[in-house]
């Protein structure tokens, strides 16, 4: 799925972010609840890591969960999403971070729709970039357009 593409963190990716995204994706921050640019967001396409461009979520898995961030029930694929353990802040929780760019993204937990994953991919905005469905084959993506084949979205 993913097209003989090369994901990778540089340093001039770095210095782009804004000091928000570099204390997200950097020093493992995360952003206050309700503040995100996606918590809200309808359009159609997919969401990749803000540093290497890693495909990660696509829009037809995201889901309103109340919990203040953005929501999906799964990854696009599991390859460019690592899950670590996080017992930090006093709780046993499952850290999500992209492969490549090993940005931190969030968090996944088991209370997720049941009828999709049963699980709750909670993913900082800071972390992420938008690109719509429109744009994704410019952008080099083309190859995920299947994802939104025959897939009538409820945004």
């Amino acid at each position: 799925m993913d097209n003989e593409r090369t994901y990778k963190k540089t340093d001039a990716d770095i210095a782009r972010l804004t000091p928000e995204q570099y204390r997200v994706t950097q020093e493992s921050g995360t952003e206050a609840p309700g503040t995100g640019e996606y918590i809200d967001h309808k359009e159609r396409g997919i969401y990749v890591d803000v540093v290497s461009g890693e495909p990660l979520f696509a829009s037809s898995d995201k889901f309103e969960s109340g919990c203040g961030w953005p929501s999906f029930t799964r990854p696009i694929t599991d390859v460019h999403v690592v899950e670590l353990a996080d017992d930090t802040h006093g709780m046993r929780r499952v850290e999500v971070r992209s492969r490549d760019g090993d940005s931190h993204l969030g968090h996944v937990f088991p209370d997720g729709p049941k009828e999709e994953t049963g699980l709750r991919y909670c993913i900082n905005s800071a972390s992420l970039r938008f690109i719509a469905i429109e744009d994704m084959d410019g952008e080099g993506y083309g190859h995920l357009l299947k994802l939104f084949e025959n897939k009538e979205e409820a945004l």
